[in-house]
């Protein structure tokens, strides 16, 4: 199978110029100002952008949480962020208490086998490490899941001690993993809501004023000074403030390996929405919540700066009516997380590249290229290049679309950005050369996404 994209103006991390591109069995094989060739589709990207595909390490398709399931599974969480021009997801296998590591991965493969729309890999949240398991990790890393996640929050369920941190951390920077940490005081905010409920105070909004930012700050600085006396690699995931930003800051201002990622709803969504009448905010609920507006310049000053690496989305769905529901009067027992796979690529172009926050080769880098080099994909994915898997996206910088829950594919009934106009929309998805969409269509077959075993951490600029 041969396919030629013609007239694009491709653009990379680094690169921004016109040509055309050659297609063979599923990767990027030349790159030439004409290519004049028989083929079996040309497909003309006059007048558009030629992108990497999109890759959001941060997806939890079909999670349990709260007695319920995050309403998208491999199936429909793919389809949707094919749409949106992501091409590949890193979601996360969950091991839970008395589980081997690869038992956990086991289950996580069952759940995506014959599913998946595009190409996917996992990382591993881990829950239960005495010292006999942690050989596990170096395992798993053998195996393709070179990346663990820790949480500090969720006493009883997530939550693992700082010398479990600590030993995690030592066995994976030594071995070429890496440790994404979920960074905030979980024994503090435990505190805090309790003694909410205790007052009354059931509503959506003390999700919020139950996690305050200096929980996550405490909890960043510590994952950083941990990953410090380790000799380890550190990446903050979901960061959502400033005085979480604040502790990456310095950490890199001293040369540390610390990394971080932020998301659209940081971005673009504020306290604000909890206050929306008819439990409407319990729609936000997501940990960690939406802070003060004032967080947003810092954090797209944190992405100019690259402070802040990587664009995710954490995306998480559960359906407002039965499932947000759950914690109508207890915001402790509304599931935690929202929608967004399918929003990420238009969003932070229109939020960033449009208003002159970034350059269009920095938006590629924080969609693309930097989780492809911090995940071990690089540079099979996240560039256009010779070699490359031709996982590629022709978007229309000028196009003009509103988000809604009504035009959506996400398997949720309600949209976080419901109503925003942006600027830039993805027309045509190529999967290692495959069309999956195109004009509107979905044109793939559940279970064409494979499995990628992805390399060693691997350090970005």
């Amino acid at each position: 199978m041969r396919t030629v994209i013609k007239n694009g103006r491709i653009v990379t991390a680094v690169d921004d110029y016109n040509a055309d591109i050659l297609i063979e069995d599923g990767t990027i094989s030349m790159i030439a100002k004409k290519i004049e060739i028989e083929a079996d589709k040309v497909i003309d990207a006059s007048g558009k952008l030629v992108i990497p595909g999109g890759i959001d390490p941060h997806t939890h398709m079909e999670l349990p949480f709260g007695g319920t399931y995050a309403s998208d599974d491999f199936k429909t969480g793919t389809v949707a962020a094919a749409f949106g021009g992501t091409t590949t997801i890193i979601d996360f296998a969950v091991q839970y208490h008395g589980q081997s590591l690869n038992q956990a991965l086991d289950a996580w493969f069952a759940k995506a086998q014959g599913k998946t729309a595009i190409d996917y890999g996992f990382h591993m949240i881990c829950t239960d490490l005495p010292d006999q398991r942690l050989p596990e990790i170096k395992s798993l890393i053998d195996q393709g899941i070179s990346s663990f996640k820790l949480f500090m929050a969720y006493p009883g369920v997530f939550l693992v001690d700082d010398g479990t941190i600590f030993k995690a951390m030592s066995i994976a920077g030594e071995s070429g993993g890496l440790i994404c940490m979920h960074a905030e005081n979980g024994l503090v905010i435990d505190v805090l809501v309790k003694r909410a409920l205790a007052e009354g105070r059931t509503s959506p909004k003390y999700h919020a004023l139950t996690r305050p930012t200096k929980a996550e700050g405490e909890g960043t600085g510590r994952a950083i000074a941990l990953a410090e006396m380790a000799n380890s690699p550190v990446y903050i995931v979901h960061l959502s403030c400033y005085d979480a930003l604040r502790k990456v800051v310095e950490a890199r201002d001293a040369g540390l390996p610390a990394y971080a990622e932020t998301c659209p709803q940081y971005l673009f969504l504020d306290y604000t929405y909890y206050e929306r009448e008819n439990f409407e905010g319990a729609k936000y609920v997501m940990t960690p919540p939406l802070r003060d507006k004032e967080n947003q310049e810092k954090l797209w000053r944190g992405l100019q700066m690259n402070d802040l690496q990587v664009v995710s989305t954490d995306h998480c769905p559960f359906c407002f009516k039965e499932q947000k529901e759950l914690g109508r009067d207890d915001f402790s027992k509304i599931p935690n997380g929202g929608p967004g796979v399918e929003n990420r690529m238009s969003l932070i172009y229109n939020g960033g590249v449009v208003s002159g926050k970034i350059s269009i080769n920095r938006f590629v880098e924080i969609v693309s290229t930097s989780p492809a080099k911090i995940f071990g994909l690089f540079p099979k994915k996240g560039t256009i290049a010779v070699g490359s898997d031709a996982d590629i996206v022709i978007f229309d910088p000028n196009e003009e679309m509103t988000i809604s829950a009504t035009t959506h594919h996400m398997n949720v009934d309600y949209s976080c950005y419901e109503g925003f106009k942006v600027k830039g929309v993805t027309k045509t998805v190529l999967s290692r050369g495959k069309v999956i969409i195109e004009d509107g269509n979905y044109l793939g077959t559940p279970g064409d996404g494979q499995f990628l075993k992805r390399g060693h951490f691997n350090s970005p600029r």
